[in-house]
C-alpha cells in the first residue's frame, strides 16, 4: 500500500474507488479518464507551431456589464386588473352570428362595414381592389388630371412648333439614309415571318375548313336580306340549281332501271351470302378464352380405379 501511494504521488496520478461487482464508481472513472484525455490533447495542440496562426485570427468578446437598471415593463391596463376591487365591465362584442340571428332573414353580411380608411365614406365605392391581376392602388395618382392637361399643353405647343410635320426636303441625307435602311429591315422581316408561316404546317396533314369550322362549332351561313343584281335572293338561286346539286346514286343502286330491279338484286345478294355464312366458322385466328378448370375433369370424388384421366 505504501508502494502504491508513493507511486501515485510521484506520478501526480488520480485514485478514485469503484467496484465492477456493484457498478459504483465507473461512472466517474470514465468521464475522469476523458476530461484527462481531452486537456492532454489540448495541451499537445496548443504547443504545435500551428496555433499561432489560428490564435491571431481568434477574438473572444466579453461584454462589459452595464449598470442600467432595466425594470419589466407592464402596461397600466394590466396593472389596473391586477389591482384589487377591480370590477371586469360587461362590455360584449357583437358578432356577426348574432347579428343574423337577431335580424334573420333581413340580415344581409357586410364586410366593407369595417374597412378602415381615412374616409368612412369611401367604403362603399364601386372601385375594386384587384382588376385582371393587378392592384388598382398602384396604378392611381391623385395628381392624374394636372398631368393630363400639362401633356395636352405641350401637345399643341409642338404642333404649332410644326415639329410632327415630316417634309423630307428638311431632312438630312443621313436621316434619309436611315428611313431607308429601316424600310429594308422591315421588308426583310416580313419575308421571314412569311416563310415562317408556310413552313409552320408544311409536316401536317392538311385538314381543310370544313372540319376546323365542326370544331369551333361555326356554321356556313347565308344572308337572306342580301339581294342580287337581277331583284332575286340567294334561296331563289339555290332553287334554279337545285338540279345540279342533286345527290349522286351510291354504287349499289348504279345501272339499275327502277325500284323493282333494285329490290330483287338486294334479295339476290343476301341468298348469295347465305352459304357463306354458313361456314363462317370460328378459325385459329379468332379470340378463345379456353375453360381454365374443365367441369368433366374437376368434378366429383376420384374413385379406386386407374388415375390416367384426372
Amino acid at each position: 500500500k505504501q508502494w502504491y501511494q508513493r507511486r501515485v504521488a510521484i506520478t501526480a496520478g488520480v485514485v478514485i474507488p469503484m467496484s465492477t461487482l456493484t457498478q459504483d464508481g465507473v461512472s466517474e472513472v470514465q468521464n475522469t479518464a476523458c476530461d484527462a484525455l481531452l486537456a492532454h490533447r489540448i495541451e499537445q495542440k496548443m504547443a504545435g507551431n500551428k496555433v499561432e496562426n489560428i490564435m491571431n485570427r481568434l477574438h473572444v468578446a466579453l461584454p462589459k456589464p452595464s449598470q442600467v437598471i432595466r425594470p419589466p415593463n407592464i402596461p397600466e391596463a394590466v396593472l389596473a386588473r391586477r389591482a384589487p376591487g377591480y370590477v371586469k365591465p360587461d362590455i360584449i362584442r357583437k358578432l356577426e352570428r348574432d347579428m343574423e340571428l337577431e335580424l334573420g332573414d333581413d340580415y344581409i353580411l357586410d364586410l366593407k362595414k369595417r374597412y378602415d380608411l381615412p374616409n368612412p365614406e369611401d367604403r362603399y365605392d364601386d372601385i375594386p381592389e384587384v382588376w385582371e391581376g393587378h392592384n388598382i392602388a398602384d396604378f392611381v395618382d391623385p395628381d392624374i388630371v394636372s398631368k393630363l392637361e400639362e401633356l395636352e399643353k405641350e401637345e399643341a405647343m409642338l404642333e404649332e412648333a410644326g415639329v410632327y410635320e415630316s417634309e423630307e426636303e428638311n431632312m438630312t441625307e443621313e436621316q434619309v439614309d436611315i428611313r431607308q435602311k429601316a424600310k429594308l429591315i422591315r421588308k426583310e422581316k416580313s419575308v421571314i415571318r412569311h416563310k415562317h408561316r408556310l413552313n409552320k404546317h408544311r409536316n401536317r396533314t392538311p385538314v381543310s375548313d370544313r372540319v376546323i369550322r365542326k370544331k369551333q362549332g361555326i356554321k356556313r351561313t347565308r344572308s337572306l336580306s342580301r339581294v342580287t343584281d337581277d331583284g332575286s335572293t340567294p334561296m331563289d338561286v339555290d332553287a334554279k340549281f337545285q338540279t345540279k346539286k342533286a345527290k349522286k346514286p351510291g354504287r349499289d343502286v348504279s345501272g339499275m332501271r327502277d325500284e323493282t330491279q333494285i329490290k330483287v338484286a338486294k334479295v339476290l345478294k343476301k341468298r348469295s351470302q347465305i352459304k357463306m355464312n354458313q361456314f363462317g366458322k370460328a378459325g385459329e385466328a379468332d379470340r378463345h378464352i379456353a375453360a381454365k378448370l374443365p367441369k368433366h375433369l374437376f368434378s366429383g370424388k376420384r374413385g379406386a380405379g386407374k388415375t390416367q384421366r384426372r
